[in-house]
């Protein structure tokens, strides 16, 4: 009998925001599936846990996978489960990327084969801008099972966390990656959530000035080091990775 694989969503950092769901699934999987962005993995490797010994390498991938770090907090007992470890290239490449995702969906059909459970964690929730989207669409084309477990969206748990909504009556909500077409969606009317944006923090603090518009900036949502602006002049032009801005037009 073949295994199944979910891709769950651990939410945005908090462990307390996993879903009930998530955490069942998590303690009932064979396998944790995780992204890699380190360089130095090539091929989609699997270490049984149990037979570990302490490999530097391993533990740095696992360490620098945000998501794990949320799931384990919230379910410690996936820290003596099989981890796979899927290579993750950061790349606009469309031929790199699509060789990356081949590569992990093969991983993975072996391993549902042998009727195994995966449970590939991603931050935030599965079905906005994750690798796991990718890899599920193959898996499910090639005729095996795969479920998508929805997590907290980061931009709802910012937004929960300035105690605001995001949008009213019939406000537009637009979410924009932030490598994407980060001038144009500047102009759209309603509220705009930008994800990840750190790298042209200057020019969208420029319009925000020049356009009074209201932001908010919430810096690793629920994390340990999360910070929050509600200032303009206060978001650092060097902000970390997992920056969030909630722009909204002024009332």
């Amino acid at each position: 009998m073949k295994g199944i694989l979910y891709g769950i969503g651990t939410g945005p950092g908090d462990p307390e925001l996993l879903t009930l769901k998530a955490v069942r699934l998590l303690k009932g999987s064979d396998i944790i599936a995780i992204a890699v962005t380190d360089n130095s993995l090539e091929e989609p490797f699997i270490e049984y846990r149990e037979e570990a010994v302490s490999n530097e390498k391993y533990d740095n991938y696992r360490n620098g996978c945000v998501a794990y770090n949320i799931a384990v907090q919230g379910v410690p007992e996936i820290a003596s489960k099989a981890i796979l470890y899927v290579p993750t290239v950061m790349t606009k490449d469309k031929k790199r990327l699509e060789e990356g995702y081949d590569k992990a969906a093969e991983a993975i059909q072996d391993l549902l084969n042998e009727g195994k459970q995966i449970a590939f964690i991603t931050l935030g929730d599965p079905t906005v801008y994750s690798t796991y989207l990718y890899v599920h669409a193959r898996i499910v084309k090639a005729g095996y099972e795969a479920q998508i477990i929805s997590g907290i969206p980061s931009f709802c748990a910012a937004s929960a966390r300035m105690n605001q909504g995001l949008v009213e009556r019939s406000e537009q909500l637009h979410i924009i990656p932030g490598s994407y077409g980060v001038e144009e969606a500047l102009t759209m009317s309603g509220t705009k959530v930008f994800m990840k944006v750190a790298s042209k923090m200057p020019m969208v603090k420029e319009y925000i000035r020049t356009h009074h518009n209201d932001v908010v900036m919430v810096e690793n949502c629920g994390m340990e080091d999360e910070n929050i602006y509600t200032s303009c002049e206060d978001i650092p032009d060097d902000a970390s990775y997992y920056s969030l801005l909630i722009v909204k037009e002024e009332k």
